[in-house]
């Protein structure tokens, strides 16, 4: 227990004004929750969160002694750090972000700190909604992943039950995501099925398509449909069947039209006229539709995300 008189600078701020500025590492949800325990007396008897402090008030906090520390640079860390976010979508168990080219979602060999992940538990943190010192604390986590240099959307749960129930609805495909890219040539026909079989190779971080099955080959299928043609390149939208690595990209270098960009699966020569660092791909929509019970997420059913702009649409299908 630790022990507080209130100074005349202090007096007049609410309790639990009082408790976020002097504990800053404490999230605020714990501090309410000890408040409703009366582990925070004010002069010995337990108070209400919006009570107004008097000059001499003596407060005394039944609180983990960790809370009281000084932040340090490991502590603080998640204070100091400037979460940018794309917030497409937000209520109390998810949230919806517009992942943009060049970012790595999780770290890797190449990045530990500028994570998409270490945004979102920035900002939350900040938000006072999620602490790593909070009691049994959930830290909140991605649902889907997407590659360093694709963009689009990105499912985080801010729950525990809200990562489960949108994984369960992942595995059973009851959300449908549209992706853009960009393709050299034009497709024949213009709207169709690529069907195949992906069998990926650890060594080379890449996969293979083949026409028919091989042994450790999983079925890939991919509905696409040319939107423009322009300059020798097509803006086209997929909407895949089946979610394997790579998928996109490798079906449709396979069938002769690889993505404007994709150093992996393209033709070098190709890309050098557009001056293209990365594959021109986005995973620009996505639809909620639930076919059984979503517990603390059936409120999405049936609702429908888009991003708003896709840089390489812009610059390879201006408006005119």
């Amino acid at each position: 227990m630790k022990e507080f008189t209130i100074s005349p600078n202090d007096a007049g701020q609410r309790l639990d004004r009082w408790i976020a500025k002097t504990l800053p590492l404490l999230p605020a949800p714990l501090a309410q929750k000890y408040i409703r325990l009366k582990r925070v007396k004010v002069n010995g008897k337990g108070s209400r969160r919006d009570v107004r402090l008097q000059k001499g008030d003596v407060l005394q906090l039944y609180i983990n002694d960790e809370f009281f520390e000084k932040p340090t640079r490991e502590n603080a860390f998640l204070s100091v750090f400037k979460p940018q976010l794309d917030i497409l979508y937000e209520d109390e168990h998810i949230m919806l972000l517009n992942k943009h080219s060049g970012m790595v979602v999780h770290p890797d060999e190449q990045e530990r700190v500028n994570t998409l992940i270490t945004h979102v538990q920035a900002y939350l943190y900040q938000k006072k909604e999620w602490s790593p010192y909070w009691e049994n604390s959930f830290a909140p986590a991605l649902c889907n992943r997407i590659d360093r240099n694709t963009g689009g959307i990105v499912i985080a749960a801010k729950t525990a039950e809200a990562l489960r129930v949108m994984n369960q609805k992942i595995r059973d495909r009851e959300l449908q995501k549209l992706y853009l890219c960009v393709v050299h040539g034009t497709m024949k026909p213009r709207e169709g099925q690529l069907k195949g079989y992906i069998l990926k190779d650890e060594g080379k971080a890449q996969v293979k398509v083949f026409d028919k099955p091989v042994p450790g080959g999983k079925t890939a299928v991919t509905l696409y449909k040319t939107l423009e043609t322009r300059n020798g390149l097509s803006l086209v939208e997929c909407d895949l069947i089946t979610g394997r690595t790579h998928q996109i990209r490798a079906q449709f270098a396979s069938a002769g039209h690889p993505l404007l960009g994709d150093g992996k699966y393209g033709r070098e020569r190709d890309d050098k006229r557009f001056d293209r660092k990365f594959q021109a791909l986005y995973s620009y929509k996505l639809r909620f539709a639930f076919t059984t019970d979503a517990g603390c997420l059936e409120h999405l059913n049936g609702r429908e995300w888009t991003v708003k702009s896709v840089d390489f649409v812009g610059e390879y299908f201006p408006k005119e």
